[in-house]
């Protein structure tokens, strides 16, 4: 944590700290927002005062279960659930399902902390939220992640509902389990209440667009920034962390608007394919074979390499793209990324930048973007899901892209003028931090002590 906080929210901070133990996400998601708050503090204080900022850092609601399952040999396996619904002062709990066995309470805090700010940037009526488990699907057969699904949502299907808690996608949950999910909710209420997820299939009430969402909004919002200079994305060099579905799709909004991505990475390390990632072969070897890097490597030996372990911040590149997990790029990734020329960093993943590599980029005045900011996409899309469903509407591809374009245009629009506002042109966690703030922090006010 390198900023100072203000005094009249350094308490704020160590109540935070005093009340989570040991929840170090979730303390370094609080900290950035805190930190963004001296500016305002002189024009809003109310702003600083325990009745907002307070509640703004305690969940309204945390849920922890069991999820008990059979295995494929009849083993009894068992996990921890959550469900972290943050705060509903803009609309009903909106946020994703991740399972992974990193998962745990500081972590889906930390997530649904920012996703309430990602959330109230979108301009949605929609609240913030996190959920998942420490469950690992990798490795396990359909039949074990449908029965791990519909164990996970007999316990949670009591606390959601389309004008209550609407869950989504995140790491380990794409369309298989978000199906499995809503199967199991729809048979145990006995109603079709499609907008009660989102990220669902489209002939069950999915959007089109949502499996693209999150890597697209993350490259159009990199494309306004670039636009602000005078530049777009055309012959650029450009390096995206992670090789999932928001790696996979901000690789293909690069490619299309004039950028060559030339490296990606998964667990075991990264690519690196000098004439350009090939995307259908990436699909191929990440979304139907569920296969490695290593795999994509060997099947393009002419011009790809794969380096196992390492950093692939060492790759060269003009433009940035962290789309993996949180905290992925240290000060020493920045730092290779500044000697090497970057132009341009925006978060495809939720807190992919630790702070010391935030302050790092800031100091060498290089664009940068906070995934609460570059990554609405994805949410912004399931919003856009949630209105087809309540409407009973269904909407093309070129329409809801286009919404989705049009929204992260204005995100970008409400960082910039939020940041010159209080006197920091180009700082784009500021302006995202305190637009957001701001619209959550009058809606609760307005609703009152609650």
């Amino acid at each position: 944590m390198t900023a100072k906080l203000h005094p009249r929210v350094q308490p704020h901070f160590e109540m935070v700290l005093a009340r989570n133990p040991g929840e170090t996400e979730f303390h370094q998601a609080v900290f950035e927002v805190m930190a963004s708050l001296t500016p305002m503090i002189g024009t809003r204080p109310e702003y600083a005062q325990w009745s907002v900022l307070s509640r703004m850092c305690e969940p309204e609601r945390q849920i922890i279960f069991r999820v008990p399952w059979l295995d494929d040999q009849g083993r009894v396996q068992i996990n921890r659930g959550f469900r972290v619904e943050f705060n509903s002062a803009l609309g009903p709990y909106k946020g994703g399902l991740r399972f992974h066995p990193s998962v745990n309470l500081s972590i889906i805090k930390f997530l649904g902390f920012e996703q309430v700010y990602k959330n109230a940037l979108t301009g949605m009526p929609i609240g913030g939220g996190k959920g998942g488990s420490d469950f690992d699907p990798k490795g396990r057969s359909d039949t074990e992640i449908m029965r791990f699904c519909q164990s996970f949502m007999t316990e949670l299907y009591r606390h959601i509902g389309e004008y209550t808690d609407v869950p989504a996608g995140d790491i380990g949950v794409g369309g298989r389990e978000i199906g499995y999910l809503f199967g199991q909710y729809k048979r145990i209420t006995n109603r079709y209440e499609s907008g009660v997820l989102t990220g669902k299939g489209i002939s069950v009430g999915g959007s089109q667009v949502r499996t693209e969402a999150t890597g697209y909004g993350t490259v159009y919002f990199a494309r306004e920034m670039l636009a602000t200079a005078g530049q777009s994305f055309d012959g650029k060099r450009v390096v995206v962390s992670g090789s999932g579905n928001v790696a996979i799709y901000a690789i293909e909004k690069v490619t299309q608007l004039g950028g060559t991505v030339v490296a990606c990475s998964d667990s075991d390390g990264y690519v690196v394919d000098e004439a350009g990632i090939d995307l259908d072969l990436l699909k191929e070897v990440k979304e139907v074979q569920r296969g490695r890097l290593s795999d994509y490597a060997t099947a393009r030996a002419g011009s790809a390499r794969h380096v196992v372990g390492g950093s692939i911040w060492d790759v060269p590149c003009q433009v940035a793209l962290p789309c993996a997990t949180q905290n992925e790029l240290p000060e020493s990734g920045v730092r290779a990324l500044l000697a090497n020329g970057v132009e341009l960093v925006a978060e495809g993943a939720n807190m992919p930048t630790t702070p010391e590599a935030v302050a790092l980029l800031q100091e060498a005045g290089t664009p940068y973007a906070p995934g609460k900011a570059s990554n609405a996409g994805g949410v912004a899309t399931s919003a856009l899901e949630m209105q087809q469903n309540a409407s009973r509407d269904s909407w093309t591809f070129e329409a809801t892209e286009e919404r989705l374009e049009a929204i992260m245009t204005s995100i970008h629009a409400q960082c910039v003028e939020t940041a010159e506002q209080y006197g920091d042109p180009g700082n784009y966690v500021m302006g995202a931090n305190l637009a957001a703030y701001t619209r959550v922090a009058d809606a609760m006010v307005l609703l009152g002590v609650i």
